[in-house]
């Protein structure tokens, strides 16, 4: 019998393509852009740097490492408290009882709740470049795709590839198009109607291909790729799926006081708030101390009925609160971190965990997602590797000439093309931007392309790629957090990815052969 061969272990990967991109620094030429003009330097390559490449990387990456050690100690906190569980089995419960609607029952409540999630993220994707918060989501997606008799690939399709699929496709996104439009001096979001347009067309067929494979293994669990590793999950869910004991306590009204007080003062301080969505702001007052308002309600209800009812209000208001910290203050890793951490000591509370024993689990929540954690460091030396040999710039610039004297659609494929290789190697879209626009805007007006095609082009380019760049730390986060190998991920999404980047490709060409508007 024929030995099946092992898909190597990410750190075995990540390392690999490290030793290629150390090769590569040997090979090309050393340069780089001063003004928007480039030139060449010293070529500086690399050796037993990749060792410091790694530390680098670490270093690099900090933000999100600790984004993701944090997230896994708050988590532990509440999965500890049940709260998730009972939150998981009420909704299965709900929609069994929907099954017994006619339509619903026709469609399918699996299909729909895949559909309006999914939709849900890609619109956050779109709007305001929803990218690490995904990992926070993972945690709650993936067992909740699991319970609903999928596998983990389908639950970090429902968040964070429907995020990343709005990224790409993305609407009014101020870190993508804000910038590159901003660089290529055209008015903020404009040609916001084909853009739409695209944005519709990239979700029907990410979603069509999701539900294909959900219902798949709904039908045939051994058919998913994950039906082995995802024993984790199953088993999980199976020991949290006893029966909950309901109760009361009264350190839950501890933390109701506790959080309720923090709220008003918070209340006070930011009485309104303004939203910026785009370029666009609405300022909408009282909306923190609304939120306040109605947190203390719906938490008052939840702990009469039961401690696991006030973790789930705290859970979900954490969320709410996430949103207007990003979309009205700006927050970021650091202050979405700090709410994530004052969600697991609020819980803690509300359970009754002594200091001691709040702080173990803790350790224990951060422990089990050290791995995750460790993957996005070494990622992290990949750019690195390429940045401190000097030949970014230079790969950067050969690819560019390329597009010398092709006609308007082989151009805007080129700039396409030179984008989405641009991407395996650079995973932050607001960088690529800085770094080609000031290149590819007036180059478009060499070769009579609009400026706004081009910004197109680096929009695509810099949304697809990145669903299996091991160059992305987010990526890598909600993989550890799923524990996906990355080897079987890029196995399952390649060929997807391929057929999105063609749908890309077609999707450019309306762009410089009809008149569209905003462009």
């Amino acid at each position: 019998m024929k030995k099946k061969r092992a898909i190597p272990h990410t750190y075995v990967i990540i390392f690999v393509i490290i030793l290629t991109c150390a090769l590569l620094t040997w090979i090309v030429p050393g340069g780089a852009y001063v003004d928007g003009q480039f030139g060449y330097v010293d070529s500086q390559p690399q050796s037993w740097q990749i060792f410091q490449a790694l530390y680098k990387g670490f270093v690099r990456q900090s933000g999100i490492i600790a984004f993701i050690l944090m997230i896994g100690g708050a988590f532990w906190v509440i999965n500890s408290s049940r709260a998730i569980d009972v939150g998981i089995l009420s909704f299965l419960k709900r929609l069994k009882g929907l099954e017994r609607v006619g339509w619903v029952k026709k469609l399918g409540v699996g299909n729909i709740v895949i559909v309006m999630v999914m939709l849900m993220f890609s619109l956050f994707g779109a709007v305001f470049g929803m990218s690490e918060e995904t990992i926070a989501f993972t945690i709650i997606l993936v067992p909740l795709a699991i319970s609903m008799g999928y596998d983990s690939i389908t639950g970090v399709c429902m968040v964070y590839l429907a995020a990343h699929v709005g990224f790409a496709g993305a609407i009014l996104n101020p870190f993508t198009i804000g910038i590159a439009q901003g660089i290529a001096e055209l008015p903020l979001f404009s040609g916001i109607e084909y853009r739409i347009f695209c944005w519709v067309v990239v979700n029907v067929v990410a979603i069509s291909f999701v539900l294909w494979h959900a219902n798949k293994v709904k039908k045939r669990p051994q058919s998913s790729v994950m039906y082995e590793e995802d024993a984790y999950w199953r088993t999980r869910n199976e020991e949290q799926g006893s029966e909950v004991s309901y109760h009361k306590p009264r350190s839950s009204w501890v933390s109701y006081a506790l959080t309720v007080g923090a709220l008003i003062i918070f209340s006070i301080y930011y009485p309104h708030t303004t939203i910026t969505i785009g370029n666009g702001t609405t300022q909408i007052p009282w909306l923190i101390p609304f939120l306040s308002l109605t947190f203390a309600v719906v938490a008052l209800w939840g702990i009469r009925k039961s401690v696991h009812f006030y973790v789930l209000t705290v859970l979900g208001y954490t969320i709410l609160f996430l949103i207007v910290g990003v979309l009205g203050y700006d927050w970021y890793l650091g202050e979405i971190s700090a709410l994530f951490l004052a969600m697991g000591l609020i819980s803690g509370i509300a359970i009754g965990d002594s200091g001691n024993l709040l702080s173990q689990k803790f350790i224990d929540g951060a422990k089990d997602l050290l791995s995750a954690a460790l993957v996005v460091g070494l990622a992290g030396g990949i750019i690195v590797i390429l940045e401190d040999g000097k030949v970014v710039d230079t790969i950067l610039f050969k690819m560019a000439q390329a597009m010398d004297g092709a006609g308007k659609v082989a151009s805007v494929s080129v700039m396409y093309l030179i984008q989405t290789c641009i991407n395996l190697f650079i995973a932050s879209g607001s960088a690529k931007a800085a770094l080609t626009m000031p290149i590819m805007a007036p180059f478009s007006d060499l070769i009579g392309v609009s400026r706004q095609a081009a910004v197109m082009a680096f929009q695509f380019g810099d949304g697809f790629t990145t669903m299996f760049a091991p160059t992305s730390g987010v990526l890598i986060g909600v993989l550890g957090i799923a524990r996906i190998p990355y080897g079987k991920w890029f196995k399952w999404i390649w060929k997807f990815i391929l057929v999105l980047t063609l749908l890309g490709l077609l999707l450019l060409i309306p762009t410089v052969t009809m008149q569209l508007n905003g462009f």
